[in-house]
């Protein structure tokens, strides 16, 4: 859908991702509640951003793939007024989620908004947890970046396509991120990755192309960590600024007062 915005003009994004919703609100992941943590999460997001043009869902939006869970992510999320655009991780169940969609733009994966492009690609693997861009993927990609040669671009997914430095979350990355990268450096206009999975703030160059990894609405994994380990920082989003002459300005804002136990006994991230 064309965007109505000025080109000339800055575009505000909002990124929420990995909320691991289960289908009865209360229940929790590794202790936290993550119904009642999207929920305070987007409270937040409504305080902070007045005026949002779009908002990206990156992934594992649901923790039991459930049909249920996804409407309580959409039912969440409407507070929110503005065009959204989802995209599944390995923890989503494609056919509950396309069911939660029917009859809404929420699963097209090109939006132009403003003088950007955002393609959403899927990186999700039936039953697996590494990420895998399939042929029909990449060619989703290269048709975006093909036909908008004017416009900048951001490109979202759901796994991690280059090292993080945690050892444990090595295996379970993008398995292709080769073809990713070469399909990319074909196009001059990509300015951005962002992605999910992580549960961890993430901000670095690639070339010219900035790669963003993002909190997530509710529990976060510790940086650097060599074995799985939950960090105690709280749940958050990402916002992003995209400017008509490509520029990108962006940052993380975290909620307050949110406690909770580490239950790791819950196993199978």
């Amino acid at each position: 859908m064309p965007s109505t915005t000025p080109t000339h003009d800055s575009v505000l994004l909002i990124q929420l991702s990995d909320s691991h919703l289960f289908a009865q609100p209360g229940d929790r992941l590794l202790g936290m509640d993550t119904y009642d943590s999207l929920q305070q999460v987007v409270s937040q997001v409504q305080q902070e951003q007045p005026q949002i043009d779009l908002l990206l869902a990156t992934g594992d939006l649901s923790q039991d793939g459930s049909e249920a869970s996804y409407q309580c992510f959409r039912q969440l999320t409407a507070a929110i007024k503005a065009p959204a655009r989802w995209l599944p991780g390995n923890h989503d169940e494609v056919p509950a989620m396309q069911a939660a969609c029917v009859g809404t733009d929420l699963l097209k994966p090109v939006v132009d908004v403003g003088n950007w492009r955002v393609t959403l690609l899927d990186s999700s693997v039936p039953g697996a947890v590494p990420g895998y861009l399939s042929d029909q993927q990449l060619a989703v990609l290269e048709r975006a970046l093909s036909e908008a040669p004017d416009r900048h671009h951001l490109i979202c997914l759901h796994h991690h396509p280059v090292s993080i430095g945690c050892a444990w979350m090595e295996p379970i990355g993008l398995r292709n991120p080769e073809a990713l990268f070469a399909v990319l450096s074909r196009f001059n206009q990509v300015r951005a990755l962002l992605w999910g999975h992580v549960h961890q703030e993430i901000d670095q160059p690639r070339g010219n192309v900035r790669l963003l990894a993002s909190p997530s609405t509710c529990v976060q994994f510790m940086p650097g960590s060599e074995d799985f380990q939950v960090d105690s920082t709280a749940p958050g989003y990402r916002w992003l600024r995209l400017h008509g002459d490509g520029r990108i300005d962006t940052g993380v804002s975290r909620v307050s007062g949110i406690e909770f136990e580490i239950d790791y006994s819950v196993k199978g991230y």
